[in-house]
């Protein structure tokens, strides 16, 4: 079985920003996640807030590439929110109210749970629950998993 990792907006944004901090160590994570055929998967809630954030920062153009390169890719699986999963996270978010996490981190923190995933694609520091890794990467079944990119240059997903 492939291994699997959770892709939170920091990361999908890193992967997407050349001018981001962490674009190189994304796409060289990226590089090693092909070799691997590791899977990544994300939320709902994480792509409307990735698209959010593109608009916001001024890449709006970029929103329809992203959303269909996410949505074909075979390397990427959306775990889309029921109502469980949504009351699940709200009483988690209601607990935890101390934590200032917003509601799309509780409704990530619901899928990593369920899928048990130990590892995100992400620079946020609260996404590094006890028993997590950090990381940095991304693939599809024939080794692509292709986004749109900010700028020229090196291309982020191949």
């Amino acid at each position: 079985m492939a291994s699997e990792t959770f892709v939170d907006t920091s990361g999908f944004y890193a992967l997407l920003a050349e001018r981001d901090e962490m674009h190189e160590r994304a796409a060289r994570i990226l590089r090693q996640a092909e070799h691997r055929r590791a899977t990544f998967v994300t939320t709902d809630y994480v792509l409307d807030e990735t698209a959010t954030l593109l608009v916001a920062r001024g890449f709006g153009h970029l929103v329809d590439d992203f959303f269909q390169s996410t949505l074909r890719s075979k390397a990427c699986v959306v775990e889309w929110t029921s109502p469980e999963m949504f009351a699940r996270a709200a009483a988690f978010m209601a607990k935890h109210i101390d934590q200032r996490w917003f509601f799309t981190d509780c409704v990530s923190f619901q899928a990593m749970r369920a899928r048990r995933l130990r590892e995100a694609l992400t620079k946020d520091e609260h996404l590094r629950r006890p028993g997590s890794k950090r990381s940095f990467g991304m693939v599809d079944e024939s080794g692509t998993f292709a986004l749109p990119r900010v700028s020229a240059g090196v291309g982020l997903l191949s």
